[in-house]
């Protein structure tokens, strides 16, 4: 089922209040008051927005975070008590999109979660059409070449490592395949984390701390060593560039 909403909330009245309030306004929104609970439902729903606590009992939101961000692509909006400097600036660089203090307006929250999901919708179906664009007029040239035995499958959404014959294939989440493109295309050029964020998310509500989030995992699936890029590589202050297999 697909829901424009899940609130993740260890406290059962403000989860099943805000659940029941968006509802009322026809925004489809489930709740659930746990980290298990959260992972099961993701399983087996689709959710385009998600309202995160930062405590869930005994475990935490920011480390569902992080779990939630190697698999899925929708904003995450963090609601809690917990508003110090030191906690807003975890949730963000771990790939929150917002922050949102507690206690907070039921109807503030619902037009800020109504325009979020209006940019979502709107820019997730032109992100799909620019892509798909690409993919028609690049159909001749299947395969990129990122560096001396890696390259990029466009066929098959893959990276494939080795030789011929002996070529393992790495899969690739939709988003990082859609990073990986916009890199190769613009290679040996700075591309401003603006620049990601409007052609390659379509303006979607989100922030730099999820853009850093799946360059980290690009990197881990096409670096040698992740931990010292050579491929792509941080321009600070500015956004990142792909290098030349040539320069590497």
């Amino acid at each position: 089922m697909h829901y424009q909403c899940l609130m993740i909330d260890d406290d059962v009245t403000i989860a099943e209040n805000t659940a029941e309030y968006f509802n009322m306004f026809d925004v489809s929104t489930a709740f659930v008051n746990s980290f298990e609970d959260a992972v099961r439902f993701l399983e087996t729903n689709r959710v385009s927005l998600l309202l995160l606590d930062i405590n869930l009992g005994s475990r935490s939101g920011f480390e569902l975070c992080k779990q939630i961000r190697r698999q899925y692509d929708m904003p995450i909006l963090f609601i809690s008590a917990r508003s110090s400097d030191d906690d807003i600036l975890t949730a963000l660089n771990i790939g929150g999109d917002d922050f949102i203090a507690k206690p907070f307006s039921l109807s503030i929250l619902l037009a800020k979660v109504r325009a979020i999901l209006k940019r979502y919708e709107k820019a997730a179906e032109a992100a799909e059409a620019v892509f798909a664009k690409a993919a028609s007029a690049h159909t001749e040239q299947t395969q990129l070449p990122i560096t001396p035995g890696l390259v990029l499958d466009r066929s098959l959404h893959q990276i494939l490592r080795g030789g011929s014959g002996t070529q393992q294939a790495v899969s690739l989440k939709a988003m990082e395949y859609k990073l990986l493109c916009y890199l190769l295309e613009h290679r040996g050029r700075v591309i401003t984390k603006d620049e990601f964020l409007q052609n390659v998310w379509g303006d979607l509500f989100i922030g730099e701390g999820t853009l850093s989030v799946h360059i980290r995992h690009l990197r881990e699936k096409i670096e040698a060593d992740p931990a010292a890029p050579q491929l792509i590589k941080t321009v600070w202050g500015v956004g990142y560039i792909m290098e030349d297999p040539g320069t590497v």
